[in-house]
């Protein structure tokens, strides 16, 4: 393994830019010198989660390089078209200080109020919009982070199956001179067929839910964020105007100062790392028993009815996880974000190492049974019954307006409001906002005594962030 922090009576006083602590700066950057790598043990993993816990939280300032006066919010590096008028912008940002502005409620890395929506312009070169009107942007809810490092290890492996069925098929098609046509699943999840070619095409266009490059995207409320480490490099850029080197430094863009703030590389790869490894190692969501007995019973019922009003359909209960071992860089990302082929050796986090892993349940194979209420596919959301989510005009990466991400519902009862706008204020209310895919489910639960309905409600009450 092979990385270096300063040691911790430095991390206090001194930053990597030489800062004292009446400097106007976060203090919280240049605490890894050099990229970490291999196989990290516990000690070394805790020490990188602490500065990653900093950075989440560090307000960062104009005087280390926040703001971007000559670059929009673009993912791909994009220069403004005027010049800036102002440091902040709700619409086109940059919008915050800190991570943690957004992701509060109720501790850092958890989910966010409608206060703290952002707005997500696609096409991402015109910086100069300042309405809310939906035909310029989309306006996207705050989702919280915990377990997210066992939702991406998840999408890593089914990606990986999923994969592995295109090979086989590709395989077969070759060896027979025949297409062949295969329903592709993972881990219970069906995404659709493909069929493969004996020339090597394969048609996907029956598939469902997923991308035609069958890479299982767990993030955004559109499901197009491969990993924690795109969505940092995103996010930083985006809303706090802070560059990260890897996409924005001279590799890509000829230039260290691509914002034109004369700061160069601002956001170094090994700062990112210590954020992915923050955010990877956060708690996963918990069920909670209630001591309220009343409580209690309706929860118990009401996950009866989870299941006989369909609800598990697409918010199924646990997906089986081989793996706790984290790779950063991951495998599957691509240009602009720093991958495993772009360094020597990924740095290993073994989740393993962590209290909670020890609370997880596992089946008979001895795989940890992640219980996320979810299944990582997008659905259509809206029909034209019930059009309360299809608000949207703008396709996010190529995805219909009309679809979303299944929500991910464990810690649903500590991240109200709810709806990809963060508008919704009940569960009640956003239950019955689903159409389209989940009408079926939806009508179940309206066509329910209350009491039924109660119960359902009780349930998810029930699951909350520890």
């Amino acid at each position: 393994m092979r990385w270096l922090i300063l040691p911790a009576v430095l991390t206090l006083a001194v930053t990597a830019h030489g800062a004292e602590p009446w400097e106007e700066v976060s203090g919280a950057l240049g605490q890894v010198e050099a990229l970490p790598s291999g196989a990290l043990s516990k000690a070394e993993l805790e020490d990188l989660i602490a500065i990653g816990d900093e950075l989440f939280i560090a307000k960062f300032t104009s005087a280390e390089g926040a703001g971007r006066p000559a670059a929009t919010q673009a993912i791909l590096p994009t220069k403004r078209r005027n010049p800036a008028t102002s440091a902040f912008a709700r619409t086109s940002g940059s919008d915050s200080n800190a991570c943690s502005s957004c992701h509060n409620d109720p501790v850092p890395g958890g989910a966010g109020d409608f206060a703290a929506t952002t707005f997500v312009s696609e096409g991402f070169t015109n910086s100069d919009f300042d309405t809310t009107d939906p035909q310029f942007s989309n306006e996207r809810g705050t989702n919280h982070l915990f377990g997210a490092g066992l939702v991406e290890l998840l999408a890593r492996e089914m990606t990986a199956g999923l994969h592995a069925q295109r090979a086989a098929a590709l395989v077969k098609a070759r060896q027979t001179g025949a297409p062949q046509t295969v329903d592709i699943t993972t881990k219970g999840v069906s995404f659709g067929s493909i069929t493969a070619r004996p020339d090597g095409i394969v048609d996907t266009s029956n598939r469902d839910g997923i991308d035609a490059d069958l890479v299982v995207k767990p993030f955004g409320q559109k499901g197009v964020m491969v990993s924690l480490r795109q969505f940092s490099v995103n996010a930083m850029n985006h809303h706090h105007g802070m560059q990260p080197v890897e996409r924005f430094g001279p590799r890509w863009t000829g230039e260290a100062d691509h914002d034109g703030d004369g700061f160069a590389d601002e956001i170094r790869a090994a700062d990112i790392s210590a954020l992915v490894a923050w955010q990877a190692t956060l708690e996963p969501p918990a069920r909670i028993t209630p001591e309220d007995t009343t409580w209690r019973d309706l929860a118990a019922t009401g996950s009866q009815n989870f299941d006989a009003f369909g609800c598990a359909t697409c918010h199924i209960r646990t997906l089986p996880l081989d793996s706790l071992s984290f790779a950063d860089p991951g495998p599957l990302d691509t240009a602009g974000t720093l991958k495993d082929r772009d360094v020597a050796e990924p740095a290993v986090y073994e989740l393993e190492f962590l209290e909670w892993a020890k609370t997880l349940e596992r089946d008979d194979q001895g795989r940890v049974l992640v219980p996320l209420f979810g299944d990582l596919k997008r659905h259509t959301m809206t029909d034209r019954t019930n059009e309360r989510l299809g608000n949207e005009l703008l396709a996010q990466r190529f995805v219909d307006r009309t679809a979303f991400a299944t929500t991910e519902l464990w810690g649903v009862a500590s991240t109200a409001p709810y709806g990809h706008r963060n508008d919704m204020t009940t569960l009640d209310e956003i239950i019955r906002a689903h159409g389209g895919e989940a009408a079926q489910s939806a009508m179940a639960y309206r066509d329910a005594t209350d009491r039924h309905r109660t119960t359902l409600i009780a349930f998810l009450k029930t699951l909350v962030l520890n």
